[in-house]
């Protein structure tokens, strides 16, 4: 019988607090074992100890064992409920954690303020993103995940309760304490992030906390040194403060944080703080808004609240107004010891306390504290600091960044064959992150000056200027104006140059602006980290679509939900492995391999690069420019690409004169080159040239014939130490080929014997015919017609023949220590013989680039022709030439493209798409795109240095094995 009674009494209490509290959200899925656990603890308890638990300590991990001794005093002596974590480290914490935590007699509650991440308080944590920053975003689905990974943390580090979000609408500018907390000014915006927020968070098991109630986002005056007074009127307050509470408490909120403040329209009495209000705590949140769960106080130590009352009577006042947990006490014995009195003189009614005391205990009971583990350090960091994380906030930034003015479409930047770039830096903080960011889709200079008549005399050489104002991305309280300097500067560059603003800092700096006339595209990137850095300038070049909204109104010009969108121009972007398919460990192989072969010295240094679905995940350097290793491979440094200049630089011409007409796959050489008519190669058509399948030899050593038949040494017959009319093709440094040598060439190729059998045999034979064919068509030179046609457009501003004229030795890699031909160290000009006589440009070799810029092409080529908002080559044109013709005649290759091989070996790792293309160059380049998985690979290195003997690459499969690693790492 007394079994039924038990039983039905639970059935009875279950279905009461179901019904009446609409789904509690204290409430675990076992309400039965809950309620027994909560009534067991509770009545176990003195009532010393039951007071104890309203209070929650401030606990620091980076203080002295006087602190530790302190807080372990009050967990023994007054039996408090919970520990608010502050600063310190997550290690150090984490053992506090299980230390305090053995001490005490009922699991303690622990929470923390981390409204960004664990950051806000710890060191070698996580910082997502600002509040005011994911207010830009418009995909709510992101907000919750941060929420999700920010629970994550929090619960990893034994957090129960996180101090967020901050639902607080930031209508004042001038706020010193929310702003960058705050989600932004619209209620509607501000409610959406919270609920999504809270969601992600409370479904990774922490609970949530909204603040500072009843709105702290209007105030000049920080509630830690002071009261601020909100001047709303009740209506106002009830319809835009108090909105996103409503709709957070219908979706399960678990906690919410009262703020001290003065509210007149609330509180009557003159300079009584909120949180110490009983019509505001209890009256409008508790029985208005119908809210069940933990009420907070602010701390009480603050000035806002603790000018009011001496210790303890603070306290007490602020138990009797409503609030549940008292938050950081100036004085915990007194409080508890106020507390206690107060109850025995029936000024606290046993219900009272029993109703908080036992919430407090749901919680408890709700995240677990009623089956407590101590906290594991083994891989703590390492939890805390995960690619997830890392993804995540790439993907907030991206959806982030806001253009708020695009005047003319300046936004995003094309053609850049006009553009010259300048940027200007101001701010106190760093921007070399956005300027290198930059420097990956155009030609960017930096630009420098004391004095304002100096920068403007600086800038009459640019046509475009981009000024990024960076501030300080250390907290969220930094300051963000603009100086009286930099407005000055910023309005006369505008007045006479194509203006571009990017705002690293929180958008009210652009209060600022007097006017915005001059200035033709602002973009609003929030905060100053590297990834936001990297993400704008990407977004500038419409790498990225821009599709973010303001979240607040800033000044005369732009107002709440502003903000220009568009798409992508399909130019590569950069980012993490993950965001593609692809593993960043798995990946770690390809770091393995490289370094392999520049230890084993196969090659002084290599740059590698990796995108996939047209974003480029892995760009490392490796080793250096020689084995003397005095300069280590940068990522502007510029290789000898080899016969890679095949397909960047011929290849794609040609590709656009047979879509012109000019030539088709089947033209014949003696239609295209007249002294062919009576050549043995007169039928020779370019298909069969391009696949080399036209018994055309694969090499002729033209340099042999201008050498001392005695000394091998050059031929005072072909060449001098200096320039002249008649020897003016430069070879090397001091050595100067006769001006007409470059027509012998042509007539060896012409009257040359062709090879007895048909056969595929690789030649660059028709790279020298077809360059010579290409120039008589433009009448123009072979170097000056690639930069006109692709490189500049492309934005290919590393990509060049003779790169000495464009780039410092410093940043060009040297390819061979000479001594047949040139008997020097070949540095700044090409390494292949054939192309150095034709004064450093041939159609098969001469192109100097980074691995950068040649993903830019066979990005290209792989987007079917089109590439930065601009079609270069049509889709059918691509598809023509990326066809092998003969292989049914055991011919792999394409028209100027390599194709994978027919049988077991060949110029790939054999696991790749009959789809997928490229080339390989001499020098031990390699560059291949496969459309089926949307990959591109470059491997730039320089294996000729310094000797070009062995080929190591080539014979233990470098490249290849590197293929293999990629594609190995994919993951989807």
């Amino acid at each position: 019988m007394r079994y039924i009674l038990s039983l039905i009494t639970i059935i009875i209490f279950s279905n009461t607090v179901v019904s009446q509290d609409n789904n509690h959200p204290l409430l675990a899925k076992d309400i039965q074992a809950q309620k027994k656990w909560v009534d067991s603890l509770y009545n176990g308890m003195s009532l010393k100890e039951k007071v104890g638990q309203l209070f929650m300590v401030r606990a620091f991990s980076n203080q002295s064992q006087d602190h530790v001794n302190a807080i372990a005093k009050l967990i023994n002596e007054n039996h408090i409920g919970g520990l608010i974590f502050s600063t310190g480290g997550p290690v150090r914490q984490a053992k506090l954690n299980n230390l305090y935590q053995a001490i005490s007699k009922t699991p303690l509650l622990i929470g923390m303020d981390a409204e960004w991440g664990l950051s806000m308080r710890l060191d070698s944590t996580y910082a997502f993103p600002w509040n005011m920053t994911l207010g830009a975003v418009r995909d709510n689905a992101l907000i919750e995940r941060t929420g999700y990974h920010i629970g994550e943390h929090c619960k990893r580090i034994g957090v129960h309760f996180n101090f967020a979000p901050v639902v607080d609408i930031n209508t004042n500018p001038k706020n010193p304490i929310i702003g960058n907390r705050s989600f932004g000014e619209d209620r509607n915006n501000v409610t959406e992030k919270a609920l999504a927020f809270m969601k992600g968070m409370q479904d990774a098991g922490v609970l949530a906390n909204a603040k500072h109630f009843p709105g702290h986002g209007d105030t000049e005056s920080d509630s830690h040194k002071t009261l601020p007074t909100i001047r709303f009127d009740e209506k106002r307050i009830d319809s835009v403060e108090l909105y996103p509470y409503r709709k957070l408490i219908e979706k399960g909120l678990s906690s919410v944080m009262v703020a001290h403040l003065n509210v007149p329209s609330l509180e009557p009495r003159n300079g009584f703080p909120s949180s110490l209000s009983e019509h505001i705590v209890t009256d409008i949140l508790k029985d208005s808004l119908g809210f069940k769960g933990l009420i907070f106080t602010d701390a009480l130590e603050m000035k806002g609240v603790s000018n009011y009352s001496v210790p303890g009577e603070i306290d007490l006042a602020a138990f009797k107004a409503g609030n549940d947990v008292l938050l950081i006490s100036e004085d915990v014995p007194k409080a508890i010891e106020k507390i206690i009195e107060a109850y025995n003189k029936k000024e606290i009614s046993e219900e009272r306390l029993a109703h908080s005391v036992k919430k407090i205990l749901m919680a408890k009971y709700k995240v677990g504290l009623q089956y407590y583990i101590p906290i594991g350090t083994a891989t703590l960091y390492e939890d805390l600091n995960r690619i997830e994380d890392d993804l995540l906030y790439e993907e907030l930034l991206e959806n982030a960044i806001t253009v708020v003015r695009n005047k003319s479409e300046v936004l995003p930047l094309r053609n850049l064959q006009t553009k010259k770039i300048a940027y200007v830096q101001f701010g106190d903080d760093d921007g070399t992150t956005f300027y290198n960011e930059l420097k990956k889709y155009s030609k960017v200079h930096r630009i420098e000056a004391e004095k304002l008549d100096e920068m403007i005399t600086k800038l009459q050489n640019y046509n475009t200027v981009i000024i990024g104002l960076h501030r300080s991305n250390k907290h969220a309280w930094e300051k963000f104006e603009f100086t009286d300097k930099e407005l000055v500067w910023l309005y006369e560059i505008a007045r006479t140059n194509t203006v571009i603003l990017d705002v690293f800092t929180r958008p009210y700096a652009l209060i600022d602006l007097k006017t915005v006339e001059n200035i033709d595209g602002i973009v609003m990137s929030y905060q100053n980290s590297e990834i936001a850095q990297q993400k704008s300038a990407q977004a500038i070049f419409g790498a990225i679509p821009v599709k973010a909204k303001l979240p607040v109104s800033t000044g005369d010009y732009f107002k709440v939900n502003d903000g220009i969108t568009y798409n992508s121009l399909n130019s590569l972007s950069y980012g993490l492995p993950e965001r593609v398919g692809m593993s960043s460990e798995l990946l770690k192989r390809v770091d393995s391999i490289a370094n392999y072969a520049v230890d084993n010295e196969m090659t002084p240094g290599i740059q590698l690069l990796i995108a996939r679905r047209g974003k480029v995940i892995y760009n490392k350097n490796f080793g250096h420019h020689t084995y003397s290793k005095e300069q280590a491979v940068k990522f502007d440094d510029v290789y000898d690409v080899a016969s890679l200049t095949k397909i960047l630089a011929t290849l794609p011409l040609i590709m656009e004169l047979e879509e012109k007409g000019a030539v088709t796959l089947d033209t014949k050489l003696s239609k295209m080159l007249p002294e062919y008519t009576s050549s043995n190669k007169k039928n020779v058509t370019i298909k069969q040239m391009l696949s080399h399948y036209a018994r055309l030899k694969p090499w002729i050593p033209f340099y042999a014939a201008t050498l001392d038949s005695v000394t091998k040494k050059p031929d005072l017959k072909y060449y001098r130490k200096e320039a002249s009319s008649k020897f003016n093709i430069k070879v090397a440094e001091n050595l100067y080929l006769r001006q007409d040598y470059p027509d012998s060439i042509q007539k060896i190729i012409k009257d040359s014997d062709l090879l007895s059998s048909l056969r595929y045999r690789y030649s660059d034979m028709p790279y020298y015919i077809l360059k010579k064919y290409i120039e008589k068509y433009y009448n123009k030179g072979l170097d000056e017609l690639v930069q006109d046609h692709f490189y500049q457009s492309l934005g290919a501003n590393y990509t060049t023949y003779n790169p000495s004229v464009k780039f410092s030795d410093l940043n060009i890699i040297p390819t061979e220590v000479d001594d047949y031909y040139r008997y020097q160290e070949v540095h700044g000009y090409v390494h292949d013989m054939g192309a150095a006589m034709q004064n450093g440009v041939g159609g098969h070799a001469g192109i100097f680039s980074n691995a950068n810029d040649v993903a830019k092409i066979m990005q290209m080529y792989l987007q079917k022709g089109y590439y930065g908002g601009k079609r270069y080559i049509n889709t059918e044109t691509l598809d023509k030439f990326n066809t092998c013709y003969y292989c049914n005649d055991d011919n792999r290759r394409g028209i100027g493209f390599d194709k994978p091989q027919l049988g077991e070996e060949g110029p790939t790792c054999g696991c790749l798409s009959m789809t997928s293309f490229g080339h390989s160059g001499f020098t031990g380049t390699y560059a291949w795109a496969d459309p089926e998985e949307e990959i591109v690979y470059i491997f730039l290195a320089n294996r000729t240095y310094p000797k070009a003997g062995k080929n190591l690459l080539l014979r233990e499969n470098i490249r290849t094995n590197i293929q293999e690693a990629i594609y190995e790492a994919i993951i989807d």
